[in-house]
């Protein structure tokens, strides 16, 4: 038997324990697999492979807080704060004469200037006004004439009168200027201080004299009253989770055998596996065992069907066979 006989020969034998062993030792559903591949074409060699379940990784965007305004009515603010003042200066000595200081006065303002609102009164005045008193009207009044009463139903004389209007002065008070307010400066206030100056510097630095502070309590608007309105966004989160598409299962697949392998092809494949980081062993065109176990591992970690060399490890691999 010829060396190239003896070669197919070990490689069927590996092959077929490679599909076997895959196939007796994996506790897989049948799926009603039938007893020859379908769809065969002469010189083809076909192996119940393990097919591994397929899975898919979806992502789910879902709310974590509804979308909402969060209104906040924020006071002026006003603390007093301690300021430190400086009163003397730090200077440095080593000599008996010390430095020669002398007092000036500062004024510090210890409350800033502000606007208040002061009311001003109405203001009044008292107005003379002539108003009719009595309209002018007509009235009857006795009268005389060259003819006196005679008796007592005879010779009374009647006359009518007009009688001029009458007017009398009144005072009122009226309104002269209407209540309001008006707008007060308040100037700032500040505080005169004494202090401590150089007036003339040591001659020598070398002694250090620490400076000297007052501290000082100084009333400040540290935020001005204010509405803030704050749009809260609705907040999402991202649930990553994986879904089985397919589950694993047994499955006829075309594969190397004795009919459709030689050397050259196992060593491409050797070749091709050692590019992708998994180590076959020599690239001597030999199946052996080392080859088989890349075979699988790299099958493993592509997702490939396992049971022995199938044409869709040798595509995944670019390994043509002709």
């Amino acid at each position: 038997m010829s060396s190239i006989n003896l070669h197919k020969l070990g490689v069927a034998i590996a092959f077929a324990l490679v599909a076997t062993g895959v196939a007796e030792s994996q506790d897989v559903s049948q799926n009603n697999l039938s007893l020859y591949p379908p769809d065969a074409r002469p010189g083809e060699c076909y192996a119940k492979v393990l097919v591994p379940a397929k899975y898919d990784t979806i992502s789910e965007k879902v709310v974590k807080r509804e979308a909402s305004e969060k209104v906040s009515i924020i006071p002026a603010k006003y603390e007093w704060v301690e300021e430190r003042v400086l009163t003397k200066e730090a200077a440095e000595s080593i000599q008996v004469v010390p430095a020669v200081y002398r007092w000036v006065e500062e004024k510090i303002m210890v409350e800033p200037a502000s606007t208040r609102l002061v009311p001003v009164p109405a203001t009044y005045e008292t107005v003379s006004e002539r108003v009719l008193d009595r309209p002018e009207q007509t009235v009857w009044k006795k009268g005389r004439g060259p003819i006196e009463r005679v008796d007592n139903t005879t010779g009374e004389i009647l006359c009518l009168v007009v009688e001029p209007a009458t007017y009398k002065t009144i005072n009122r008070t009226i309104v002269k200027s209407p209540a309001s307010s008006r707008a007060v400066d308040v100037p700032p206030v500040f505080k005169t201080i004494r202090k401590q100056v150089v007036d003339r510097p040591a001659e020598v630095r070398k002694a250090t004299s620490p400076a000297e502070y007052t501290t000082i309590k100084v009333r400040k608007m540290v935020q001005p009253a204010s509405e803030q309105r704050i749009n809260l966004p609705a907040e999402f989160q991202t649930v990553t989770k994986r879904v089985k598409v397919s589950a694993e299962r047994l499955n006829w697949q075309p594969i190397l055998c004795e009919t459709n392998v030689n050397q050259d092809i196992i060593a491409r494949l050797q070749q091709a596996l050692k590019t992708k980081g998994f180590n076959p062993g020599d690239v001597d065109g030999v199946l052996g065992s080392s080859t088989l176990t890349a075979v699988e591992g790299y099958q493993r970690s592509a997702g490939l069907a396992r049971g022995g060399v199938t044409m869709e490890t040798l595509d995944s691999l670019s390994v043509k066979l002709r």
